[in-house]
């Protein structure tokens, strides 16, 4: 039986966990936050000439009529779309031209807010600025009235292939953090000038590598932002990522004979969609009703890691038994990834992952099967290791395979004369349980994690929200929360509720003082107007409704309930 989120106790594995950990601070009474007002939008084609800034060219500013774009079905208001780029260069290392190319839309009928959208995998597109979450989203935060802005933090789609921007010393900074810091003031700058003021409360916000953007911004521009909305904080990216790669290794030793293991589709029969299946249903066997409520759902994530037993609770092959089962060789390589990647000397850099409802869920082959050979090697090898690997030969299967666990841990933690800041500093945020700055100013952090995710750990991120209660007299709720999403995988899909608007919650708690004492989440079963989730299991109803609970509750069934498809079943105990 495995320990659920196992950390050695040392100041140097306090580094490494999370990027040093912070003090305590003060408990005195927090500020309130004053409400936006809105305004309206005074003209779009001029921009341009309107607003000027060192290294910035607006290449065009152009009106959107009503329904242009649409969320769910619903037409979002008009607006004006701003394209721009800044600090156009020729690289001294690889002799290419970068720039940090951006896009920005203002509503004509603004709220007074300012959402900076973090994209997620490498960047190196420049996504529609609209500031979705969830599965499905039925809102955003343009649909809001936010003014949006959306960026390639600093590289363009040819120079992400095989991470060869890496190469570059200064994308790779402008990836890390530099980029967004560099556009907060041109989009507060923008906003200025179409609507004749700055606005009132400013956001930053995004899931996956955007949420690593998040947890960025809380520790390098506390002041900048009023709220900050993480899903899936990849806030330790570099580690993440050889974790991952980590369990390629381990699913190398028992592929299918004759299997390519350098291949998505060699390397994923160690570890089959029958095999997966039959493990989840093993974990909701042993767990699902630990919440009260059997229904598929394992809520209480903690209690099931000391329940469930990989050994025990699922069938070992053999003997007869040839189904519904697991051989004795695969337990022994899929329990450590589980229980958390290790160094050579078996040191934990990473966290442990939960076994949860997701494990069968269709995304998990590209992450655990794809990614770890492709991916996070191009990660590893060029974006983040000192010195780079040439992009034109780096080969990620053979990495991954045959590489050195160790000396990946050593390449992202190096610096040179030429790459003088090393990924573990450019990547990740800067004490992340220090968050003095921002919560003294009156803003909020509100972070979502799924808790079937198979590349970022929600084990991780309740890591970091320990530590950040620790630094904070033991409750940090007055100004952070972090809500698991159980069943969910990466950011949406898997048997979950993962339909849920998390923006309107933030700006209530940082405008209105009214924090979040649960986040009401949907299933998007047939007929959702956010788009279907074909895993939703067929025994749901189409619309079940539970709330998520702000870490460590759990959602448990109400005395005497007996919908178990409606949220107002469960309360946060």
């Amino acid at each position: 039986m495995r320990t659920h989120l196992s950390l050695t106790g040392s100041a140097a594995a306090c580094a490494l966990l999370l990027a040093g950990c912070g003090g305590g601070d003060d408990p005195a009474p927090l500020p309130q936050l004053s409400a936006a007002t809105g305004a309206t939008l005074s003209s779009c084609a001029d921009l341009g000439a309107r607003f000027t800034a060192a290294g910035l060219t607006i290449t065009s500013a152009a009106a959107q009529a009503a329904g242009a774009l649409t969320v769910a079905g619903t037409p979002i208001a008009a607006h004006c779309l701003v394209r721009g780029e800044l600090n156009r260069r020729t690289s001294p290392q690889d002799g290419q031209t970068y720039a940090i190319n951006f896009e920005m839309r203002l509503p004509n009928a603004w709220n007074g807010r300012f959402f900076h959208q973090g994209n997620g995998g490498t960047d190196g597109a420049v996504s529609q600025a609209v500031g979705a979450f969830g599965g499905g989203p039925l809102t955003n935060a343009l649909h809001q009235g936010f003014a949006v802005i959306s960026s390639d933090a600093g590289h363009n789609g040819a120079q992400n292939a095989n991470g060869a921007f890496g190469v570059d010393a200064q994308a790779r900074l402008d990836y890390g953090y530099q980029a967004a810091m560099k556009l907060t003031p041109i989009a507060k700058g923008l906003i200025a000038a179409a609507y004749g003021k700055g606005p009132d409360r400013s956001y930053f916000g995004g899931c996956s590598n955007g949420g690593r953007h998040t947890f960025v911004a809380m520790t390098r521009m506390p002041e900048q932002y009023d709220g900050y909305l993480a899903g899936a904080p990849g806030y330790r990216l570099p580690l993440a990522a050889i974790a991952n790669i980590y369990g390629a290794k381990r699913y190398a030793t028992v592929v299918d004979s004759g299997a390519n293991a350098a291949t998505q589709a060699g390397l994923s029969t160690a570890f089959t969609a029958a095999e997966r299946a039959t493990v989840a249903a093993a974990v909701v066997a042993k767990c699902d009703a630990l919440d009260g409520a059997s229904d598929g759902l394992v809520q209480d994530t903690t209690a099931c890691q000391a329940a469930f037993n990989l050994n025990t609770d699922v069938a070992t092959c053999g003997g007869g038994t040839t189904t519904n089962c697991l051989s004795a060789a695969k337990k022994t390589a899929i329990a450590p990834i589980f229980s958390g990647a290790v160094d050579g000397q078996g040191r934990k850099f990473y966290a442990s992952f939960p076994y949860d409802s997701g494990l069968g869920s269709g995304g998990i082959p590209f992450w655990e099967f794809g990614a770890s050979l492709n991916l996070d090697t191009g990660g590893v090898g060029v974006i983040w290791g000192v010195p780079p690997a040439n992009p034109a030969t780096f080969n990620g299967p053979n990495l991954a395979l045959n590489g050195l666990i160790d000396d990946m841990l050593a390449a992202v933690q190096a610096t040179n004369a030429t790459y003088t800041e090393s990924a573990l500093s450019f990547m990740q945020p800067v004490n992340p349980t220090n968050l003095a700055t921002l919560k003294n100013r009156g803003a909020k952090v509100l972070v979502y994690h799924g808790v079937s995710d198979p590349i970022f750990s929600v084990d991780d991120t309740a890591v970091w929200y320990d530590g950040l209660r620790a630094a904070n007299g033991g409750d940090a709720s007055n100004f952070a929360r972090f809500f698991r999403v159980p069943g969910m995988g990466h950011c949406s899909g898997g048997p979950a509720t993962d339909q849920f608007d998390a923006l309107t919650p933030l700006v209530n708690w940082v405008e209105k003082g009214e924090a979040p004492a649960s986040l009401v989440a949907t299933a998007r079963g047939a007929g959702n107007a956010g788009g279907v989730n074909a895993e939703v299991p067929a025994g749901w109803a189409a619309n079940r409704s539970r709330p998520l609970c702000p870490y460590p509750q759990v959602a448990r069934l109400r005395t005497g309930a007996t919908n178990l498809e409606s949220a107002d079943s469960f309360s946060c105990q």
